[in-house]
């Protein structure tokens, strides 16, 4: 089994600088990809050049982020801007976290399904009946888009 638990933290738009804050603090590499570098808005959206991603990986720990935008179809409020994110690698993980997402979304609201998506992993997001924001999120080698 092939799954790690990471923190995934929203922004109102400052998740480029927040992370380059936290690596001048903690190290680590840093990558961000915009939503314009994925084409998941129209070309010339303001949003474009908002973080859709981004992973600072340390000797110690993984973040992940992103920035909250307007085309967004639900808005994300400061105290509930930090999701549990369960991110895996390979069939089998996809198999677990699979049954994992469809347990924890038992009771509570689907935001996004659990699929295939543009930049390759199978994606969903999730709030559980008790309120806690989860996101699944993993890579099948030869699932690529």
């Amino acid at each position: 089994m092939a799954y790690a638990l990471r923190p995934y933290l929203t922004f109102p738009g400052t998740a480029r600088e927040a992370l380059e804050f936290y690596r001048s603090i903690f190290g680590g590499e840093l990558t961000v990809h915009t939503f314009a570098s994925f084409h998941a808005l129209p070309e010339g959206s303001a949003s474009g050049d908002k973080v859709m991603h981004a992973d600072l990986v340390t000797e110690f720990f993984t973040l992940h982020a992103s920035d909250a935008i307007p085309e967004m179809p639900e808005p994300v409020r400061f105290g509930e801007n930090v999701n549990l994110s369960l991110m895996g690698e390979g069939a089998d993980a996809l198999e677990e976290l699979t049954v994992a997402f469809e347990k924890l979304g038992d009771g509570g609201r689907v935001t996004m399904p659990l699929a295939l998506q543009m930049w390759g992993d199978h994606y969903g997001a999730l709030v559980d009946r008790f309120g806690t924001a989860w996101m699944v999120d993993v890579h099948v080698p030869g699932d690529d888009v």
